[in-house]
């Protein structure tokens, strides 16, 4: 594959790549580069890729690329195309890529969530639309209410299948599915593939064409990691010690548990670090505040738990920084994910106290490789460096593991 293709030799229209232009992009992302001409040929697609990998874009240009050169009004409370995600505001980003790439073209786009009043989101469908995102309870009630119909339906995107069903919308699914017309365009997105995955695939693709990017256990090479041996006291003095650094611009910080997020937070703001907790606890108002917060550059932190953290979809994050070690590794290779991203590099450090070690260890297994360690730092422990070294003692780490299932 030619890595230095431009997205005109992709064949997209000029609309497109102007609304492309203006957001910044000046080269496809490996994802876009496999899935793109695939789409616009109207194949079903299985696509295994992360967040921050240009996915988004990778849908979203082929689809409105369909629209436009095929238009068509639709009737009222009739949609085209439906891309259903997991979370509430991965549905706005999405949202938002879609009048990013649709900004010169006539599309009619909506949006409907949980959590806030319906009336809007009624209102934005009742003159039919191109394409609807969607979380699949609000979904679901809106058709129950017979406020919209799936029956005219051309294209059907599951994002991030995966956490669907990490999250148990399996039946909802299911019966969104049953909703569709058998005749459509499908395409699935998910960063695994479980064996439950598998099983959605097979019931909603036709002759899927497999595209595949950044295995989920390799980190990106662009990541400059390190770990920081700090006694578990220390942490948050070794934290503003960090924020004393111009560099962390833009930083997530993870934590395991709500609670930890919230102190974090509270910390870093009576230090002056302008920072706010996002986790399930929160408003839908209070996290959408905090991310465009984040996004303009008001706030320098974010502090999130992983389940929240999946919501996030921020370009240009300076920093990554485990405040607390993920008890499993792949967390960390998603959580690490978040900086470095389309072709920038950036920069993942992590704190970690004698109890965390065995953590530390099984990352370094699953990422292969020995992650450097930052004995520069002002707060550095020995005596936690050292117990790296020490096997660990049976049973030593039990009360431990159960701090991240708070995190939900």
């Amino acid at each position: 594959m030619n890595t230095n293709q431009t997205f005109a030799e992709l064949k997209l229209i000029e609309p497109l790549l102007k609304s492309v232009e203006k957001s910044g992009y000046t080269q496809p992302t490996p994802i876009q580069l496999k899935v793109i001409p695939h789409l616009l040929e109207g194949k079903d697609l299985l696509g295994i890729a992360q967040t921050g990998t240009g996915k988004t874009a990778a849908f979203s240009l082929p689809l409105l690329q369909n629209i436009a050169l095929n238009p068509k009004r639709m009737p009222a409370k009739h949609v085209r195309v439906l891309v259903l995600t997991p979370t509430r505001e991965l549905a706005i980003q999405v949202h938002e890529s879609f009048q990013t790439y649709g900004s010169h073209l006539r599309v009619r786009l909506a949006l409907a969530f949980g959590g806030v009043s319906q009336n809007p989101q009624v209102q934005s469908l009742s003159g039919g639309a191109d394409v609807l995102v969607a979380t699949p309870g609000r979904l679901l009630d809106l058709i129950s209410q017979g406020f919209l119909s799936l029956a005219l339906l051309e294209s059907f995107v599951l994002d991030e299948a995966d956490r669907m069903l990490d999250m148990g919308f399996i039946h909802d699914i299911k019966k969104i599915i049953a909703l569709l017309p058998k005749k459509r365009h499908n395409l699935l997105f998910s960063a695994s593939m479980a064996p439950e995955t598998g099983k959605l695939v097979n019931s909603i693709l036709v002759n899927p064409v497999k595209v595949e990017v950044t295995p989920p256990s390799t980190t990106a090479e662009l990541i400059n990691q390190s770990v920081m041996f700090v006694d578990k006291a220390k942490k948050r003095e070794l934290l503003t010690y960090l924020f004393e650094s111009k560099d962390l611009r833009r930083v997530i910080i993870f934590t395991r548990t709500k609670h930890g997020a919230n102190r974090v937070s509270e910390y870093l703001d009576s230090a002056g670090v302008s920072s706010r907790a996002i986790h399930g606890n929160k408003s839908q108002s209070a996290r959408q505040k905090a991310l465009q917060e984040f996004k303009n550059g008001t706030l320098r932190a974010l502090i999130a738990t992983d389940i929240a953290a999946r919501g996030i979809d921020v370009d240009d994050i300076t920093h990554v920084i485990n405040f607390e070690l993920p008890n499993e590794p792949e967390t960390y290779v998603h959580r690490i994910g978040r900086t470095a991203r389309a072709g920038t590099s950036g920069v993942a450090i992590s704190f970690c106290e004698a109890e965390e070690i065995s953590y530390l260890k099984q990352i370094e297994k699953v990422i292969r490789k020995q992650i450097p360690y930052d004995q520069g730092q002002p707060f550095h422990s020995e005596s936690a460096r050292n117990s790296k070294e020490k096997p660990p003692v049976q049973g030593a780490n039990r009360h431990h593991r159960s701090g991240p299932r708070q995190g939900r």
